[in-house]
C-alpha cells in the first residue's frame, strides 16, 4: 500500500497490481431466472432446494394485483417485457422463466414468451405450464387429474388449456381459494391427501397445479401410494429449465420425472 498526500493533505490510497485469479463462480454450470407475482413466497425456496451444484437461481417479481382472479392474471402481461429486463444485464442468465401456472394458462404461452423475449432477446425464455405439459408428454401420460387450488373459472380455463394439448382430463377439482396467503398456508399432508382424493382408476398421471402450493415434500408419498407418476408446478417448472440449460442431472426424491427424466 502507498500513501500519497492530495492537493488537500488528504492522504489517498494506492494499491498494487494484482495478478487477480477468477472462476465461474457457483453459478460455473448456468444461471437460470424466474418472474415471480409480487406475492409468492414458496417458488424461491423451491427453486434454490432443486438447483443442482453449479446453478443459481435468481428471481425478480411482476406487479399483480392482490388475488388470483382472472383479471388480476391477465393484467400482469403488460408488465412482462419491463420485469424481464430487470434481470442482471452482466451475467449470462440460460433461461428466464415466467413462474406462474395459472397466469401461464390465461396469457397464454405464446404471448408469455414474446414478452419476455423484448425485455431479454438473447435468453431462452419458457413459462410454468409449459414445464408441467413437457414433463406430462415425457413421462408419456395422456389420461390424466388436476388438483388445484384455485376457484373454478380458473380452472376451467386450464382444463381446456391442457385439453387443447392433447390431454385427457379424468377429473379436476379446485379448492376455490383466491389468495396467496390461504394457498401457501394449505397443509402438504393435506395436499397430498387431496391429490389422492382426486385421483382416477384410469388416470395415467397426477398434475398438482400451482407454484404456490408446497408439493415438494409429498411427491413420493403421492406417487407410492397411487402408483402414477406425480407432476406439481415448481418440480416441472425446474425440471424444464435445468433441460433447457442443458443440465440432465437426475435428481432422488421429487418424483418419477426428476429421477428418471
Amino acid at each position: 500500500m502507498t500513501l500519497t498526500a492530495s492537493k488537500n493533505n488528504e492522504f489517498l490510497i494506492k494499491s498494487e497490481k494484482w495478478d487477480t485469479e477468477f472462476d465461474k463462480s457457483r453459478a460455473w454450470r448456468a444461471r437460470i431466472g424466474f418472474i415471480l407475482i409480487q406475492n409468492e413466497t414458496i417458488i424461491e425456496g423451491d427453486m434454490t432446494r432443486l438447483a443442482p451444484e453449479g446453478v443459481e437461481t435468481h428471481f425478480v417479481r411482476s406487479k399483480m394485483p392482490v388475488g388470483c382472479t382472472v383479471e388480476n392474471l391477465a393484467s400482469m402481461q403488460s408488465s412482462l417485457a419491463e420485469t424481464s429486463k430487470e434481470f442482471m444485464p452482466e451475467f449470462d442468465l440460460k433461461v428466464v422463466c415466467y413462474a406462474c401456472t395459472s397466469g401461464s394458462v390465461v396469457i397464454g404461452e405464446e404471448n408469455v414468451e414474446k414478452e419476455l423475449l423484448k425485455g431479454n432477446p438473447n435468453r431462452k425464455p419458457t413459462t410454468l405450464i409449459t414445464g408441467a405439459i413437457r414433463a406430462l408428454e415425457k413421462l408419456s401420460v395422456k389420461r390424466i387429474v388436476m388438483a388445484t387450488p384455485y376457484t373454478d373459472d380458473i380452472n376451467t380455463i386450464e382444463s381446456r388449456y391442457l385439453e387443447n394439448k392433447g390431454f385427457e382430463l379424468l377429473n379436476v377439482q379446485g379448492l376455490n381459494l383466491t389468495y396467496d396467503s390461504q394457498i401457501t398456508s394449505v397443509k402438504p399432508s393435506y395436499i397430498s391427501k387431496f391429490a389422492k382424493a382426486v385421483d382416477h382408476t384410469n388416470a395415467e398421471a397426477i398434475f398438482i397445479s400451482c407454484g404456490a402450493l408446497r408439493t415438494l415434500d409429498v411427491i413420493e408419498e403421492i406417487e407410492q401410494a397411487t402408483g402414477k407418476p406425480v407432476v406439481t408446478s415448481n418440480q416441472s417448472m425446474m425440471w424444464n429449465c435445468l433441460r433447457m440449460a442443458g443440465i440432465e442431472d437426475q435428481i432422488n426424491g421429487y418424483g418419477t420425472l426428476f429421477r428418471e427424466h
